[in-house]
C-alpha cells in the first residue's frame, strides 16, 4: 500500500494526548458494548472512555499498571475495571459482537461454520503460573491456543503450559466453541493436531470434522499453506501490542484477557474506518 493522501486520511488517527487513545469513531463502536450505569448504589464518577484508553495504552506500550501516566484514571480504578470485565466475560462478549459485525461487513454469516486452529509458544516471566518447557522450540513459557474463522478473526482462545502438546491442549479451546461459535463444524489444523487421541476427544465434545493441512514433502523453502496462513496472520496482528511480546501475566485468565483486548483493538479500528 502506497502512502498517498487517501490512505493517510483513512488510517490517520486524531487522538487526544496519547497515540493509543480511542478516536471518536472508535469510541462509538466500543461504547454501546460497555456496561451502563447502575440503577442502585453510588453514581459512577469515572469516565469509561478514559479507563478504556488506559487499558489500550498498557496493551500498546507494554508498561505495567503502576507506570500509567497521571492523566489516566487511578491505577486502582483501571485495574478494578479490567478484572471485573475479565471475570464477568464482558471482553469475550465484546469480541463476539465485533466479530459478527466484521463478518457481516465482509458479506458473510455472523456465525462461522469453518475454523482454523493453531498454537503459539511465547516466553513467560518468572512470576507466571502454569509455565513449562517446549523441548522442540526450546522455549520456557506458555502456549496460546486459538481458533479463528477463515477470515482470520479470533473466535476462541486459551492459554496453557508450553509443555502441553497441541493435541492435548486442543480439547480445552474446542470446548469453548459451544458458546462462541455453535454453528462451527469443520476445522483445519496442522500436523501437531493429528492422531486418534484428539479425534476421540472431539467425538466426546461434538461432531466436528478435522482436516489436517500439511506441507508437501517435495516443497523447498517457504510455502503458503491453504487455510493455514490466516491463523498465522492472526498471531501477527496482536504482536503489534507490546504487552503480548512476552507473557507477563501471573494468571492464565489475564493472559487470555489481553489477547482478547488486542483483537478487540484491531476490530474496533476496522469498524471505525468503515
Amino acid at each position: 500500500m502506497s502512502w498517498t493522501e487517501l490512505p493517510r486520511a483513512q488510517h490517520g488517527r486524531k487522538t487526544g494526548r496519547h497515540p493509543s487513545d480511542l478516536t471518536a469513531e472508535e469510541w462509538a463502536v466500543v461504547d454501546p458494548l460497555l456496561p451502563g450505569r447502575n440503577r442502585l448504589g453510588r453514581p459512577r464518577q469515572v469516565d469509561l472512555r478514559r479507563v478504556w484508553n488506559a487499558i489500550w495504552h498498557i496493551a500498546a506500550s507494554g508498561c505495567a499498571w503502576s507506570f500509567l501516566p497521571r492523566d489516566f484514571p487511578p491505577v486502582s480504578t483501571g485495574r478494578y475495571c479490567f478484572c471485573r470485565w475479565r471475570d464477568s466475560g464482558l471482553l469475550a462478549e465484546t469480541n463476539r459482537a465485533l466479530v459478527a459485525r466484521v463478518r457481516h461487513m465482509a458479506e458473510r454469516d455472523a456465525q462461522p461454520t469453518a475454523g482454523v486452529i493453531d498454537s503459539q509458544s511465547v516466553k513467560a516471566s518468572e512470576n507466571t503460573s502454569l509455565s513449562g518447557f517446549d523441548a522442540g522450540k526450546r522455549i520456557k513459557g506458555r502456549k496460546r491456543h486459538i481458533i479463528t474463522d477463515t477470515c482470520g478473526n479470533l473466535i476462541a482462545c486459551t492459554v496453557h503450559s508450553v509443555g502441553i502438546q497441541d493435541r492435548d491442549g486442543a480439547p480445552e479451546v474446542l470446548a469453548r466453541l459451544r458458546r462462541e461459535a455453535p454453528n462451527l463444524r469443520h476445522m483445519f489444523a496442522d500436523g501437531g493436531h493429528a492422531g486418534p487421541k484428539l479425534r476421540n476427544a472431539l467425538a466426546s465434545l461434538r461432531r466436528w470434522t478435522l482436516q489436517i493441512v500439511k506441507r508437501s514433502d517435495s516443497a523447498k523453502g517457504f510455502e503458503v499453506l491453504t487455510r493455514r496462513w490466516g491463523v498465522e496472520r492472526t498471531f501477527a496482528w496482536p504482536g503489534r501490542c507490546r504487552r503480548l511480546a512476552r507473557d507477563w501475566e501471573k494468571t492464565v485468565e489475564s493472559a487470555e484477557a489481553w489477547l482478547l483486548i488486542a483483537h478487540i483493538r484491531r476490530l474496533t479500528r476496522i469498524l471505525a474506518r468503515a
